[in-house]
């Protein structure tokens, strides 16, 4: 069985889940991991049973050309802008995705107070959309600051719910 990771990371955060997560679900699974941008859903897609998508948390929701901008901007000088991420990803995403095991996950600063909206949050509900069958609720995981670096032990949290993921998949539906 396979599973494919897809990421849009800005400041390396998100990527750096991914990759604890890829870990994880190696542990009964094999993995490959797709940066975004992409210019082929179908292609990021393959044959994976699970797809396991994230992106960072940028203005309550996923992250849209100005705020990739505006991302950009803090990093200064010769960053470049991409010009789709994980909306424009799952927007992309073709009929093919029906039936997949799918879940969510997203980075997000940590707060003393609750804020609304999350990246997974939206995706979540435009995966279900495209046909995705989610099997486990979506993840958020901590940056100390808009930038990071990442809150201690989100990495090892992340490798853990990677390893519960491919313990689901065998357990989940086939699809046709």
């Amino acid at each position: 069985m396979e599973a494919v990771v897809i990421y849009e990371s800005i400041f390396g955060n998100t990527a750096a889940i991914a990759h604890a997560i890829a870990v994880g679900l190696a542990q009964s699974l094999t993995v490959r991991t797709v940066q975004l941008p992409s210019d082929s859903p179908a292609r990021d897609l393959g044959a994976a049973d699970l797809v396991v998508l994230g992106g960072p948390t940028h203005a309550f929701g996923m992250s849209r050309r100005t705020t990739r901008e505006e991302a950009a901007h803090r990093q200064g000088e010769g960053h470049p802008v991409e010009a789709s991420g994980l909306r424009e990803w799952l927007e992309a995403l073709p009929d093919e995705a029906d039936g997949r095991s799918a879940c969510v996950f997203d980075t997000r600063a940590k707060s003393f107070r609750y804020l609304p909206g999350s990246a997974a949050g939206s995706a979540s509900r435009l995966a279900k959309q495209k046909g995705l069958r989610l099997v486990d609720r979506p993840r958020s995981f901590y940056v100390t600051d808009m930038e990071g670096p990442l809150a201690p032990g989100e990495l090892d949290r992340a490798t853990r719910w990677g390893a519960h993921l491919g313990r689901l998949v065998p357990l989940s539906p086939q699809r046709d």
